[in-house]
């Protein structure tokens, strides 16, 4: 009787046990993947720092970053910085599109890059050779279908190497996915 007794407490015991890490488990917070992401930090740091140069993007450019595709494109002779709206009715921001990038054009080619400086929160790379060498840099504005492109253009060696790095800067901060390659 004894042995029936200790087995009858030992399954109570067992059975209480589990039912209490059944419950401590239901009581659990489901864990958070995205914080066992030993890259964590530095995820959130860049989607912070990406939503605010759209946020001053909009502001400096007046059109919203995330209904038009920029592209930042290489040349032998200078680039392209290419600027559409997503959707081809939507003539508003391609409006806009145009008479931002009209001004960029002439802003650029009086050595004035305080819209670039201001949506990326610095002074970009290639930018303090751009101002200096402003008379040896040519930027024109072309309209597009869907927006418009500043086509820049330089016989200048030191310039040229000046354009591409600003370009390059932007494909990385845009992540437009262009390629970093002269075409």
């Amino acid at each position: 009787m004894r042995g029936l007794f200790a087995t009858a407490v030992f399954f109570l015991a067992a059975y209480a046990a589990q039912g209490q890490a059944q419950h401590t488990a239901q009581n659990e917070k489901p864990k958070d993947s995205q914080a066992d992401c030993p890259m964590h930090k530095a995820h959130a740091r860049e989607h912070s720092t990406s939503s605010a140069m759209n946020d001053r993007g909009e502001k400096g450019m007046g059109f919203s970053q995330t209904t038009t595709t920029h592209h930042f494109l290489l040349s032998t002779d200078g680039g392209v910085i290419q600027v559409e709206a997503n959707h081809p009715t939507d003539t508003a921001t391609r409006d806009s599109i145009r008479m931002h990038l009209t001004h960029i054009a002439k802003a650029f080619a009086s050595g004035d890059f305080a819209i670039p400086m201001f949506v990326h929160d610095t002074v970009p790379p290639g930018v303090p050779v751009m101002k200096q060498m402003a008379d040896k840099i040519t930027y024109k504005f072309d309209e597009s279908s869907a927006g418009g492109r500043v086509v820049i253009t330089t016989t200048d060696p030191n310039a040229l190497a000046a354009v591409q790095q600003f370009l390059r800067f932007q494909i990385a901060e845009h992540k437009t996915g262009d390629s970093t390659a002269v075409h």
